[in-house]
């Protein structure tokens, strides 16, 4: 527990010290604003540009770890579909809940995994971004436009938001960088790799200064179902599903982890976009990122007690 607590705590000073700085209101909230387009935008890809055309793939075991996180992220969007109403009769509501149980935050994931497992784990996270990413989205994206809040009308704006998506795009380039053996020629390896190094500790920063800790206050039922699913049900589900399929302690670490991160940030814009209940969604992307400060090293530390 005290070694995933040294790897993991880090990570959750910088996210205490965005909510710290939100509070002080330093720099200005448009400082932020600009700042979170600019991680989002330039930094975020460089990183993952840098890390997948120089990407060693056999260190890590992908087909397993793929597989497990589309059938399950699949089969949680199915049964919340199917007991939308007896988890949530108010559709904008239920919206909330659906996206604070699949969405997940990509920058915790990335820097939990680069602490815990090191250049592979960054590797093994970013395939996973790749494949996760498009997949929750298109599912919300559904989601909305079955449940006719105002879906259909933002229907193909969502997709072409999604197809334009920075994160997609540079996964998409860095794959085909290492795959097509041109790699990062010259002084771009190096000056991608620097910029990326900057992604991380001010995108963590970012999502505490996203943080909305008013917004906690009377939360219902929806909140506690979306916390329930993802710290309780979607991790050991994914526990039991990688101890089935064999997966390696590096792979199964990650499917664990990814299965247990607090919901992007991202989820409030789609919620407001799109007619869902966005005063809920905040209280949910708030209150499971407090949450997995405490939940996530718990989960981590279980999962290396295991044989």
């Amino acid at each position: 527990m005290l070694a995933v607590s040294h790897a993991l705590g880090p990570l959750f000073l910088l996210i205490l010290t965005g909510v710290v700085l939100r509070l002080l209101r330093f720099p200005d909230p448009p400082f932020w604003a600009s700042a979170e387009r600019f991680i989002y935008f330039l930094l975020f890809p460089a990183m993952l540009i840098s890390t997948l055309a120089t990407a060693d793939f056999s260190q890590v075991a992908f087909t397993g770890m793929i597989s497990l996180l589309t059938t399950l992220l699949l089969l949680l969007a199915a049964a919340l579909w199917l007991l939308r109403h007896r988890l949530e009769p108010d559709s904008a509501s239920f919206s909330s809940l659906f996206q604070g149980a699949l969405r997940f935050n990509t920058y915790v994931g990335l820097a939990g995994a680069a602490a815990l497992y090191g250049d592979a784990g960054i590797t093994a996270a970013a395939v996973a971004i790749a494949v996760m990413v498009p997949l929750v989205n298109i599912l919300c994206v559904l989601m909305f436009v079955a449940s006719d809040s105002r879906g259909a009308a933002g229907l193909w704006r969502a997709l072409k938001a999604l197809i334009r998506n920075p994160l997609l795009l540079a996964c998409a380039a860095g794959i085909a960088l290492n795959l097509s053996g041109i790699g990062l020629p010259g002084w771009s390896q190096d000056t991608l790799a620097l910029a990326g190094r900057a992604a991380l500790p001010l995108g963590l920063i970012a999502v505490g200064v996203a943080l909305q800790p008013k917004a906690l206050r009377g939360t219902g039922n929806a909140f506690w179902h979306a916390c329930l699913i993802k710290f309780g049900v979607l991790p050991l589900l994914a526990l039991l599903g990688g101890k089935l399929l064999g997966l390696g302690s590096m792979e199964l670490g990650v499917v664990v982890l990814f299965a247990a991160l607090p919901t992007a940030t991202s989820a409030y814009i789609l919620a407001r976009q799109m007619g869902g209940n966005a005063s809920l969604m905040a209280a949910i992307i708030t209150g499971q990122t407090l949450l997995a400060m405490a939940l996530l090293p718990l989960w981590i530390t279980l999962l290396n007690m295991l044989p």
